[in-house]
């Protein structure tokens, strides 16, 4: 009885074993790692630091390649970005990862610096102390400082504006939000189509079609969708798109496509390599994408719904009756408004999601902070895509074929970006 005893008192402690070996993995695999911790780090950092979506899009380029830069040069995966940082054998992946994002993020948002420290050292306190976890961090450190040294002098600054001309059909008007100088209205961002692409070898290689003619039956579907849904008061937008337009006039799309980046990673469990790697393709592609989006908006040069609505008299299109009370539902932005750069930039972003994680079968939430009453679920990025579209128009900002043109521009920017950056070293495709 006494040996039947102990065998049962052994399997029952074999068992509790199993199921705290079960449960410990199942942590494990439900935290994320330290590449998708920092990158949301990464994100909300720039956001905290107030800046707009153009540069968002830019200083998540620059963490996201410091930290693949930093994690491939021990793992050796795919092809370098820099190909100059050379981490000692044996270096901690984990430790590099964050030293190469907090590198990055200390250096642009000083104000920031008493809160990376505190997100630093907790992150680092989980990585046993030794050689490895001091090579990792002068490994991340080198990845940091060389991706910050590259990027200096890279057209992001200082800010340019574009001075409108006399008012005719067609051409960009300053709107109300325009910042003014030399007491003149003026377009913001003129400089961001001169910004310097992460994954592209130019801008110029992606100039759209031009927009639909003023006098085109294209023009007068889009011009009178916007009006009848666009407009602050309108009666025909439903709740649902309201709050479509609202979440989205707060919502970068940096802010969504990580978001979605990091679910669906780990989700799939993806290991802290590949992580690396899509997260630096997928904010490579939303960067390149804006860059090229303004490169079209101040080439074409095309009014925005709030200007081209009161004038509808003067468009030679008798199918756009004037309005000159109309306002739209969401602020204007101050640059032409050909092509959506949402569009566009997402558009670049859910591209590079789709190459890399398969269109469909997620389960993906978006929220923001920002607009705390509203949250999206998502199973596809064209569903996501849907919404902005819709959004911007619905929020009475966009004509519709702004939208297509600014996704069409996006694909194809993040196909660009996905053939030929950060390849596999055993390339499968």
């Amino acid at each position: 009885m006494k040996s039947m005893h102990r065998g049962i008192s052994t399997m029952r402690n074999f068992a509790v074993c199993v199921f705290t070996v079960i449960l410990w993995l199942g942590c494990a695999v439900a935290k994320a790692d330290t590449v998708l911790d920092w990158n949301e780090i990464a994100v909300n950092t720039a956001i905290a630091n107030g800046q707009s979506p153009f540069a968002q899009a830019r200083f998540a380029a620059i963490a996201q390649l410091a930290v693949f830069e930093a994690v491939n040069s021990i793992t050796g995966d795919y092809q370098p970005y820099l190909g100059t940082i050379q981490a000692p054998r044996g270096a901690s992946v984990d430790a590099a990862a964050i030293q190469a994002a907090y590198r990055v993020l200390s250096t642009y948002f000083p104000k920031s610096v008493t809160t990376l420290d505190t997100q630093r050292a907790n992150s680092l306190a989980a990585i046993a102390d030794g050689q490895a976890k001091q090579d990792g961090i002068k490994t991340g450190d080198d990845a940091g400082k060389a991706m910050i040294k590259l990027r200096t002098d890279d057209g992001s600054s200082p800010a340019q504006f574009k001075t409108p001309g006399a008012p005719l059909a067609g051409e960009w008007e300053a709107t109300p939000s325009c910042p003014t100088v030399g007491g003149v209205q003026v377009g913001a961002f003129f400089h961001w189509q001169h910004v310097m692409p992460f994954g592209i070898a130019s801008a110029e290689a992606f100039l759209l079609d031009p927009p639909p003619a003023l006098t085109s039956s294209e023009y007068a579907k889009a011009y009178n969708e916007v009006k009848t849904v666009g407009s602050h008061n309108s009666t025909e937008r439903s709740q649902d798109r309201s709050n479509v337009a609202t979440f989205y006039a707060a919502s970068s799309p940096t802010q969504v496509f990580n978001q979605a980046a990091r679910q669906i990673a780990q989700a799939q469990g993806r290991s802290i390599s590949e992580n690396a790697r899509a997260l630096a393709l997928i904010n490579m592609a939303m960067n390149d994408s804006l860059v090229a989006s303004f490169l079209n908006k101040y080439h074409y040069n095309f009014w925005r719904p709030e200007t081209a609505i009161a004038a509808g008299g003067i468009d030679g299109n008798r199918k756009t009756d004037p309005d000159t009370t109309y306002s739209p539902f969401i602020v204007t932005p101050c640059f032409p408004s050909h092509p959506s750069n949402h569009g566009s930039g997402s558009g670049g972003g859910a591209e590079v999601l789709r190459r890399l994680y398969g269109e469909g079968g997620h389960s993906i939430t978006i929220s923001n902070a920002a607009v705390p009453n509203i949250t999206f679920q998502y199973t596809t990025f064209k569903q996501i895509l849907d919404d902005i579209s819709d959004a911007r128009v619905f929020g009475g900002i966009h004509f519709r074929f702004d939208q297509v043109a600014g996704a069409s521009l996006g694909r194809a920017v993040g196909t660009a970006v996905y053939k030929n950056n950060l390849r596999p070293v055993h390339d499968e495709d």
